[in-house]
């Protein structure tokens, strides 16, 4: 009998593959960095055969050390969610570099559609709002680039797909052309109240429908692969962020998790209704499996992990992530420095792709430890602000479930409680998103009976210590260095 699942965790600054055994403990993992290009200022690329040749050495390295493919149950697949393929069917090749979630090319193109009186309409339908964080407007920018793209698009020639589907197209070499609802629900294609495809959207967004894939519930079966050795089901898959919400184990409305990775998503479970946010957050598809169907409201920030890889990359202040730490805590305070990580636009609940990052406070007295503290705590307030739009839609949160690399920063983790004066529940296994794709393809193959089967061990918590009215100081002060990096884009 077929002992482990191997979960592909495809993200947007790796790719790692973990074999877990049927109790869900990681028994072998293998990983491998991704090469991010920035051709122009906003834009972010990735190259897709780098990521399924990154794919295919992980999962055989990860195979490999659980003794071979026959001791591979099933396979479940997550991915960085938005990031967006156009591929040939009939050689498999893509057309053009993979346009990650982060690429902001098409600002202009959702903010002439807003100025059109089109967002409104495209709220109601897909749950999103206008910006070009989502896959439909990537999709219009490729096929224009060369009027012959286009014309094979609507010839059926071509084929469109988030990480997931791409990986699922090579992995069954072409037989299988599939996404699931999680991933199909965060392109501004996907009518989340009637969980199909969109013609209206793909009218007013210039997509082709013949480039789209099958839409699947989370657990439905995504075919066989052989590649690695004998015939192995894709039996589960979801968007990493859907992932982490099922490794959590937030299967009840109201619960609610963040994922601390390049950015930052918080997502609560919302239950079986579609909700609609007046706050300018996102409804989306929390998964389906199982035979039940859960919608959920999601915040997201774009610059989390990706704020502390500038500071130590883009100005050198730290040589390690995990420097971080020990130079927030060597303050009293934050000095009066901000930071605003708006790298590539501000997310929720401002939205706004113009904004860039800015520094505000800093006098003669500030340090490099000054501005490693500001880039810490500026995702703590971006945090607030999510909870803050969350409690405004009507949502309580009385803890929040955390995971990412971030959370191995406990200064960060405390300041989050402080900030967000809420506790800070960390699990004891921080690949959380890969237990989610774990979990969905036991579940589609039939390994275990139900997604709560079993759940994420406790680890560490964070309760708030800070003084209301320091928090209320704080909390005043980085409003304003958003609104000033708001007013300078203009």
């Amino acid at each position: 009998m077929s002992t482990h699942i191997l979960a592909i965790d495809q993200g947007t600054t790796s790719t790692r593959a973990i074999a877990f055994d049927l109790g869900f403990v990681p028994r072998a993992s293998a990983q491998v960095e991704l090469t991010q290009h920035f051709p122009q200022p906003g834009w972010v690329e990735h190259d897709g055969e780098e990521i399924w040749a990154a794919t295919l050495q992980v999962c055989r390295d990860a195979i490999a050390q659980v003794g071979g493919p026959q001791n591979i149950a099933a396979i479940g697949i997550t991915n960085q969610r938005e990031t967006s393929l156009v591929w040939d069917r009939k050689t498999g090749a893509p057309v053009h570099r993979a346009i990650v979630w982060q690429d902001r090319r098409t600002a202009e193109t959702c903010a002439a559609l807003r100025d059109a009186g089109h967002e409104q309409r495209v709220q109601e339908i897909t749950g999103l709002l206008l910006d070009p964080y989502f896959s439909g407007t990537k999709i219009a920018w490729i096929l224009d680039r060369d009027p012959a793209l286009r014309a094979r698009a609507e010839a059926g020639e071509l084929a469109f797909g988030t990480v997931e589907s791409f990986l699922v197209w090579r992995l069954t070499q072409g037989s299988v052309h599939a996404s699931d609802i999680t991933n199909a629900s965060r392109t501004l294609l996907y009518d989340i109240n009637q969980r199909a495809w969109s013609d209206e959207m793909c009218a007013l967004l210039r997509v082709p429908r013949a480039l789209l894939p099958e839409v699947r519930a989370c657990d439905a079966g995504f075919g066989r692969t052989d590649v690695f050795g004998g015939s192995i089901p894709i039996a589960g898959m979801a968007g990493d962020q859907q992932a982490a919400l099922v490794g959590h184990n937030c299967l009840k409305p109201g619960m609610a998790k963040v994922t601390y990775g390049t950015g930052a998503f918080l997502v609560m479970n919302m239950g079986a209704r579609a909700p609609r946010s007046q706050n300018r957050l996102l409804a989306t598809i929390g998964y389906q499996a199982g035979g039940s169907l859960a919608y959920a409201l999601e915040g997201s920030i774009f610059s989390a992990g990706a704020t502390v890889q500038w500071l130590r990359d883009g100005l050198k202040l730290i040589a390690a992530s995990a420097e971080s730490e020990a130079l927030a805590a060597s303050l009293a305070d934050n000095g009066g420095v901000y930071l605003v990580p708006a790298f590539a636009g501000l997310g929720a609940p401002q939205w706004n792709a113009n904004a860039r990052g800015t520094i505000v406070g800093l006098t003669r007295d500030s340090t490099a430890a000054h501005v490693v503290r500001a880039g810490l705590e500026a995702i703590a307030y971006q945090t607030r602000d999510l909870l803050d739009a969350l409690r405004a839609d009507g949502a309580a949160i009385a803890s929040l479930l955390v995971d990412g690399g971030l959370t191995a920063n406990t200064w960060a983790m405390q300041f989050l409680a402080d900030i967000c004066d809420v506790e800070v529940a960390r699990p004891q296994f921080q690949e959380v998103t890969a237990v989610g794709a774990a979990k969905l393809a036991a579940l589609g193959s039939r390994l275990i009976g139900s997604l709560d089967a079993v759940g994420a061990a406790p680890g560490q918590a964070w309760r708030p210590q800070l003084e209301k009215r320091e928090r209320e100081c704080l909390l005043a002060g980085w409003r304003q260095a958003v609104n000033g990096a708001i007013a300078a884009a203009g």
